[in-house]
Protein backbone atom coordinates (compact mmCIF):
# COMPACT_ATOMS: atom_id res chain seq x y z
CA UNK A 1 0.00 0.00 0.00
CA UNK A 2 1.44 3.49 -1.07
CA UNK A 3 1.45 5.78 1.79
CA UNK A 4 1.98 8.73 -0.30
CA UNK A 5 0.47 10.99 -2.61
CA UNK A 6 1.08 13.66 -4.64
CA UNK A 7 -1.79 16.02 -5.83
CA UNK A 8 -1.31 18.95 -8.58
CA UNK A 9 -4.62 20.74 -9.31
CA UNK A 10 -4.82 23.60 -11.25
CA UNK A 11 -8.87 25.43 -11.47
CA UNK A 12 -9.93 28.96 -13.31
CA UNK A 13 -9.96 29.58 -9.05
CA UNK A 14 -6.94 27.92 -7.19
CA UNK A 15 -3.63 25.89 -8.25
CA UNK A 16 -2.81 23.41 -5.76
CA UNK A 17 0.21 21.14 -5.46
CA UNK A 18 -0.28 19.29 -2.71
CA UNK A 19 2.53 15.77 -1.28
CA UNK A 20 0.65 13.77 1.89
CA UNK A 21 2.60 10.89 3.47
CA UNK A 22 0.99 9.45 6.28
CA UNK A 23 2.71 8.33 9.39
CA UNK A 24 5.59 10.61 8.52
CA UNK A 25 5.81 12.19 12.37
CA UNK A 26 3.72 15.15 11.12
CA UNK A 27 6.25 17.38 9.48
CA UNK A 28 4.27 20.21 7.37
CA UNK A 29 4.62 23.10 5.42
CA UNK A 30 1.66 24.87 4.63
CA UNK A 31 0.79 28.17 2.20
CA UNK A 32 -2.32 28.96 1.05
CA UNK A 33 -2.61 32.52 1.02
CA UNK A 34 -5.27 31.96 4.09
CA UNK A 35 -3.06 32.52 7.82
CA UNK A 36 -6.10 31.06 9.66
CA UNK A 37 -6.60 28.02 7.15
CA UNK A 38 -2.79 27.23 7.75
CA UNK A 39 -3.28 27.30 11.68
CA UNK A 40 -5.86 24.86 10.89
CA UNK A 41 -3.62 22.54 8.48
CA UNK A 42 -0.82 22.58 10.36
CA UNK A 43 -2.42 21.16 13.68
CA UNK A 44 -4.46 18.57 11.32
CA UNK A 45 -1.41 17.10 9.72
CA UNK A 46 0.76 17.91 13.45
CA UNK A 47 -1.89 15.90 15.13
CA UNK A 48 -2.62 13.33 13.09
CA UNK A 49 1.22 12.23 12.04
CA UNK A 50 0.87 13.03 8.45
CA UNK A 51 3.69 14.73 6.24
CA UNK A 52 1.99 17.29 4.37
CA UNK A 53 3.43 19.89 1.84
CA UNK A 54 0.36 22.16 0.57
CA UNK A 55 1.41 25.73 -1.33
CA UNK A 56 -2.11 27.09 -2.92
CA UNK A 57 -2.54 30.29 -4.92
CA UNK A 58 -6.09 30.68 -5.27
CA UNK A 59 -8.43 33.77 -6.54
CA UNK A 60 -8.42 35.52 -3.08
CA UNK A 61 -9.61 38.61 -4.65
CA UNK A 62 -12.81 37.03 -4.76
CA UNK A 63 -13.02 35.58 -1.42
CA UNK A 64 -12.07 32.48 0.96
CA UNK A 65 -14.23 29.98 -0.53
CA UNK A 66 -12.26 28.31 -3.65
CA UNK A 67 -9.23 28.27 -1.80
CA UNK A 68 -10.62 26.65 1.36
CA UNK A 69 -12.87 23.96 -0.87
CA UNK A 70 -10.19 23.07 -2.98
CA UNK A 71 -7.77 22.45 -0.46
CA UNK A 72 -10.22 20.18 1.40
CA UNK A 73 -10.73 18.26 -2.27
CA UNK A 74 -7.07 18.42 -2.93
CA UNK A 75 -6.24 16.68 0.86
CA UNK A 76 -9.35 14.50 0.26
CA UNK A 77 -7.94 13.09 -3.09
CA UNK A 78 -4.37 12.48 -1.64
CA UNK A 79 -5.71 10.76 1.25
CA UNK A 80 -8.47 8.71 -0.78
CA UNK A 81 -4.79 7.60 -3.29
CA UNK A 82 -2.81 6.68 -0.04
CA UNK A 83 -5.10 4.77 1.11
CA UNK A 84 -5.65 2.60 -1.95
CA UNK A 85 -8.00 -0.37 -1.39
CA UNK A 86 -8.02 0.18 2.11
CA UNK A 87 -6.02 -3.09 3.11
CA UNK A 88 -5.48 -3.88 6.55
CA UNK A 89 -6.32 -0.23 7.57
CA UNK A 90 -8.02 0.18 11.16
CA UNK A 91 -10.55 2.05 9.31
CA UNK A 92 -12.77 3.47 11.93
CA UNK A 93 -11.26 6.10 14.23
CA UNK A 94 -13.21 8.55 16.77
CA UNK A 95 -11.16 11.07 19.06
CA UNK A 96 -12.55 14.13 21.53
CA UNK A 97 -10.01 16.88 21.88
CA UNK A 98 -10.35 20.29 24.06
CA UNK A 99 -9.15 23.58 23.92
CA UNK A 100 -9.76 25.34 27.26
CA UNK A 101 -13.26 25.52 27.41
CA UNK A 102 -14.27 24.10 24.17
CA UNK A 103 -14.93 20.72 23.62
CA UNK A 104 -15.05 18.58 19.73
CA UNK A 105 -15.70 15.45 18.67
CA UNK A 106 -15.08 13.32 15.28
CA UNK A 107 -16.04 9.85 14.36
CA UNK A 108 -14.48 8.61 11.07
CA UNK A 109 -15.08 5.87 9.04
CA UNK A 110 -12.86 5.14 6.00
CA UNK A 111 -15.93 3.79 4.37
CA UNK A 112 -15.32 4.49 0.99
CA UNK A 113 -19.11 6.27 1.16
CA UNK A 114 -18.67 10.16 1.52
CA UNK A 115 -20.83 11.62 4.11
CA UNK A 116 -20.70 14.20 6.40
CA UNK A 117 -22.60 15.72 9.48
CA UNK A 118 -21.15 18.37 10.61
CA UNK A 119 -21.71 20.57 13.55
CA UNK A 120 -19.02 23.00 14.83
CA UNK A 121 -21.77 25.70 16.66
CA UNK A 122 -19.89 28.67 15.21
CA UNK A 123 -21.32 32.33 16.19
CA UNK A 124 -18.95 34.83 14.50
CA UNK A 125 -19.27 35.07 10.60
CA UNK A 126 -14.98 35.45 9.89
CA UNK A 127 -12.31 33.69 11.97
CA UNK A 128 -9.12 35.82 10.65
CA UNK A 129 -9.43 35.79 6.95
CA UNK A 130 -11.52 32.55 6.70
CA UNK A 131 -15.32 32.54 6.75
CA UNK A 132 -16.69 30.35 9.55
CA UNK A 133 -18.70 28.46 7.10
CA UNK A 134 -15.84 27.55 4.52
CA UNK A 135 -14.56 25.68 7.73
CA UNK A 136 -17.38 23.51 8.14
CA UNK A 137 -17.36 23.00 4.18
CA UNK A 138 -13.78 22.02 4.64
CA UNK A 139 -14.58 19.25 6.72
CA UNK A 140 -17.67 18.17 4.41
CA UNK A 141 -15.54 18.61 0.76
CA UNK A 142 -12.60 16.40 2.62
CA UNK A 143 -15.34 13.59 3.33
CA UNK A 144 -16.44 13.65 -0.19
CA UNK A 145 -12.93 13.89 -1.75
CA UNK A 146 -11.46 11.09 0.84
CA UNK A 147 -14.51 8.61 0.15
CA UNK A 148 -15.03 8.92 4.06
CA UNK A 149 -17.84 9.22 6.35
CA UNK A 150 -17.16 12.03 8.80
CA UNK A 151 -19.31 13.33 12.14
CA UNK A 152 -18.09 16.31 13.85
CA UNK A 153 -19.35 18.16 16.66
CA UNK A 154 -18.57 20.67 18.83
CA UNK A 155 -19.78 20.09 21.93
CA UNK A 156 -19.53 23.12 23.53
CA UNK A 157 -17.02 26.00 23.75
CA UNK A 158 -17.47 29.91 23.95
CA UNK A 159 -14.83 30.68 21.59
CA UNK A 160 -14.67 30.17 17.88
CA UNK A 161 -11.46 30.21 17.63
CA UNK A 162 -11.26 27.35 20.22
CA UNK A 163 -14.04 25.25 18.76
CA UNK A 164 -12.50 25.46 15.01
CA UNK A 165 -9.00 24.28 16.36
CA UNK A 166 -10.24 21.56 18.50
CA UNK A 167 -12.65 20.35 15.43
CA UNK A 168 -9.41 20.52 13.32
CA UNK A 169 -6.96 18.28 16.17
CA UNK A 170 -10.16 15.86 16.95
CA UNK A 171 -9.95 15.46 13.16
CA UNK A 172 -6.47 14.62 13.08
CA UNK A 173 -6.63 12.44 15.74
CA UNK A 174 -9.52 10.21 14.30
CA UNK A 175 -7.92 10.33 10.83
CA UNK A 176 -4.61 8.86 13.10
CA UNK A 177 -6.25 6.03 14.43
CA UNK A 178 -8.49 5.18 10.95
CA UNK A 179 -5.32 4.94 8.62
CA UNK A 180 -3.13 3.12 10.67
CA UNK A 181 -2.45 -0.38 9.58
CA UNK A 182 -3.53 -2.86 11.46
CA UNK A 183 -2.80 -6.38 9.50
CA UNK A 184 -0.13 -5.30 6.42
CA UNK A 185 -2.11 -7.08 3.54
CA UNK A 186 -4.44 -8.38 5.26
CA UNK A 187 -8.06 -8.20 3.95
CA UNK A 188 -10.38 -5.40 3.24
CA UNK A 189 -11.82 -4.32 6.80
CA UNK A 190 -15.53 -5.07 5.26
CA UNK A 191 -17.95 -7.93 5.53
CA UNK A 192 -18.04 -6.65 2.16
CA UNK A 193 -14.53 -7.05 1.08
CA UNK A 194 -13.93 -4.30 -0.46
CA UNK A 195 -14.37 -0.24 0.59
Amino acid sequence: MSRTATITRKTGETEIELTLTLGEGGGSTVSTGLGFLDHMLTALARHAGFGLRLTCRGDLHVDDHHTAEDCALALGQALDQCLGDRRGIARFGSAYAPLDESLARVVVDLSGRPHATVELAFVRERLGDVATENLTHFFVSLAMASRACIHADVLRGSNDHHKAEAAFKALALALRQAVAVRDPGGAVPSTKGVL
